[in-house]
């Protein structure tokens, strides 16, 4: 008889659960591999293909040979070419010394977490928060501490919340910005953003400024890094960005850190030792990226405002559902609270809604839950005019049934 030994899993381990998203994903794909007509609101990748352009630089990579280790930070000419757009799309000066490109930018933030954060250090973040932010928090020792926003002021961080967080959490040396956000869509002015900056310089706090979704920004919102704000506010942030979403290249693995040379520099030597180098490929065709951009990233963004804008005012006219009009990203969140209080199919929580929608009407949206916004569920809208039309006819179903009472 086999014996197994029982071996006790760390403790940050045991805090951290799987991914919402990607579980959904996973379970909406077995169900259309199963033959049913599922359509799913949950991915957050673009639902493009990468451009020719890059595709093409990337067969040229190979062609080359261009297959071996790199140095651990990344290509020089990348790094480059990362300083260039940082300068011209952001007005940041960085050298490639200051650049720390990784596979994916959830690695970015896992490894500049690691570098900065010890046991009881406490990390800052608005609630809604995407949904790796407290578990990447964990790999790194620290503790979360969420600063609740609301519908009304556009899910932002108010200052006086942030101080009031600060000052009620001694150990806090970290806050997480999300801008544009996943999930609730929500773009920061430079006005709000000076006053967050004002405040992390008074207490000392450094901020990693999440901007994935940077070039995904509708009508006049305008992005801004919080590291543009000012060079004193620039030294107390990482900025993580990468080519997944603008560039419809989540796939291909890449993201990166930009930020004082000292964190950086300790974030690559946890890179060393973890992940090392971002695939030769993909790091050779990045270069082409940000360097050759054609009219096809601009193409995505345009084409995901058009689905937006249907979409907003789709959920607008269902009953009881209220909505946040997202500035950026390509998520929506809409309330279902009163649905959640108004049915007796003993649906309580926005989870229970989500795998009733899904069972019964094949549609898979992800349960606020997941981002500590109970009453409230996210669609993506990386899906088409088609798709979009048709999940809305169903989830208006749904909603008709719940209230009806059946």
């Amino acid at each position: 008889m086999e014996v197994k030994m029982a071996i006790k899993l760390s403790n940050r381990c045991r805090l951290i659960k799987p991914s919402p998203t990607l579980s959904l994903s996973a379970k909406a794909k077995e169900m259309k591999d199963a033959g049913i007509d599922v359509i799913s609101f949950s991915v957050g990748e673009p639902d493009f293909n990468t451009p020719e352009y890059i595709k093409a630089s990337a067969h040229k990579a190979i062609d080359a040979n261009f297959t071996r280790y790199t140095n651990n930070a990344g290509i020089p000419e990348l790094r480059q070419a990362i300083c260039e757009k940082l300068l011209r799309d952001n007005g940041l000066k960085y050298s490639p010394k200051e650049i720390l490109v990784s596979p994916g930018a959830k690695a970015a933030i896992v490894n500049s977490l690691i570098a900065v954060c010890d046991d009881k250090d406490q990390v800052l973040m608005a609630t809604p928060y995407w949904v790796s932010y407290p578990y990447q928090v964990a790999l790194a020792n620290a503790e979360p501490v969420y600063i609740p926003t609301c519908e009304e002021k556009g899910y932002k961080i108010q200052p006086a919340d942030l101080e009031k967080a600060i000052k009620e959490n001694p150990c806090s040396k970290v806050l997480i910005m999300n801008s544009p956000s996943n999930p609730t869509g929500t773009v920061y002015t430079q006005a709000e953003l000076s006053d967050i900056a004002e405040i992390c310089i008074k207490y000392n706090i450094l901020v990693i400024s999440d901007e994935i979704y940077e070039r995904l920004v509708y009508d006049d919102a305008k992005h801004i890094s919080i590291a543009s704000i000012s060079e004193e506010m620039k030294q107390r942030t990482i900025v993580i960005n990468g080519v997944s979403k603008a560039y419809a290249m989540t796939g291909w693995r890449l993201g990166y850190a930009a930020g004082p040379g000292d964190i950086i520099s300790a974030g690559g030597m946890v890179q060393e030792h973890t992940t090392s180098c971002v695939n030769s490929i993909t790091q050779y065709a990045c270069v082409t990226a940000l360097k050759e951009e054609d009219d096809s990233i601009e193409k995505m963004r345009v084409e995901f405002a058009r689905r937006r804008d249907f979409l907003y005012e789709e959920l607008k006219k269902l009953p009881h559902i209220t909505c946040f009009k997202p500035q950026g990203a390509f998520y929506i969140m809409p309330g279902i609270k009163w649905y959640l209080e108004n049915n007796n199919q003993n649906i309580k929580t926005s989870d229970d809604f989500c795998a009733k929608l899904l069972d019964k009407y094949y549609v898979a949206l992800v349960s606020g839950n997941s981002f500590g916004m109970e009453g409230t569920v996210r669609f993506s809208y990386a899906n088409s005019i088609e798709n979009i039309k048709e999940g809305l006819n169903r989830f208006a179903s749904f909603l008709a049934e719940l209230a009806s009472g059946r």
